[in-house]
């Protein structure tokens, strides 16, 4: 059995467009509409739990989370349900890792092809919104320091009017002083910088090849640390990834590590934490990744 857990506030017209691109599958697939956030975990637990073989995930990398997440809340749920994706969010970068088609008709495709890969899992340890301890796993990417202060200030109304162009603006605003300070140690390894990010793939922003060494079936976390962020840096950087030689940059340090650990460096001050593009709580936090425990629906001619 396939449930498409559908996010129909996903780009806005592409969640009509949705419904009338599915209104063909008939007993294909079973369609349920999330009503709130959070609520798409919630559905692929319940469906998880009643059996079904293949859980999708119709929406941007909040709503892929989401699944994951429900599928791992389920007693043997891992090895019970596979994840697939339908892209229909603002950046996709998941999708794009996998080489999953934009479109709905060559998405749905390769879900239907039965080929799946085994990917890594990594897991989140931190402090959540509410101050309690929470557990969370995430598809591709968690960071502390500049890009969540950004998250955080992304004002959703203009994201849907201008899709990615509201975390460049959010990002501006990210940059006035001072910037957060967040201690990352990984084995004998401790760096304070401005901006940590870890990947469990190469890309970040849907295009940008942040985490160059990355593989999604490696099992290590790619950590990549900016010590200082200013805008002659951020330039610099830019003009690396666009050119793919990020590694070499002396802004930028790369490294590799099955676990690791963020922090603030000043006590009183509050870093938030983001995972897969959503801010989820803030520091401290511990990363692991689990090699080649999660079953995603891909392209029998990817890799």
């Amino acid at each position: 059995m396939t449930g498409i857990i559908f996010n129909p506030t996903a780009r806005g017209d592409k969640a009509t467009r949705f419904r009338r691109d599915l209104a063909d599958l008939g007993s294909e697939a079973r369609l349920v509409p999330t009503r709130c956030a959070g609520d798409a975990r919630l559905l692929a637990a319940e469906l998880s739990a009643a059996g079904f073989n293949t859980l999708v995930a119709a929406g941007g990398d909040g709503t892929v989370n989401e699944v994951l997440n429900g599928i791992c809340d389920t007693p043997e749920g891992l090895e019970r349900t596979r994840l697939g994706v339908i892209p229909l969010g603002t950046v996709n970068v998941f999708a794009k890792e996998l080489g999953i088609p934009a479109g709905v008709a060559g998405a749905w495709r390769v879900v239907r092809s039965g080929h799946e890969r085994r990917v890594d899992l990594p897991c989140a340890e931190f402090r959540g919104v509410d101050g309690k301890p929470e557990r969370r796993h995430f598809a591709l990417m968690a960071g502390a320091g500049l890009d969540s202060r950004a998250i955080a200030l992304v004002d959703w109304e203009h994201k849907k009017r201008i899709g990615p162009l509201a975390y460049v603006w959010a990002g501006i605003r990210a940059m006035r002083p001072p910037h957060p300070q967040v201690r990352v140690t990984l084995g004998e390894i401790t760096r304070v910088v401005e901006l940590a990010e870890i990947g469990n793939g190469r890309l970040y922003g849907g295009r940008f090849p942040v985490f160059p060494r990355a593989r999604l079936d490696d099992g290590r976390l790619d950590v990549t640390l900016f010590p200082r962020v200013t805008w002659p840096r951020v330039a610099a950087v830019f003009a690396r990834l666009l050119l793919n030689r990020l590694e070499g940059s002396p802004d930028a340090l790369l490294l590799q590590s099955e676990t690791l650990t963020l922090a603030a460096e000043t006590a009183a001050s509050e870093v938030p934490f983001h995972l897969d593009g959503d801010v989820v709580g803030t520091l401290p936090a511990r990363i692991s990744v689990q090699p080649r425990r999660l079953r995603v629906a891909t392209d029998a001619t990817r890799g």
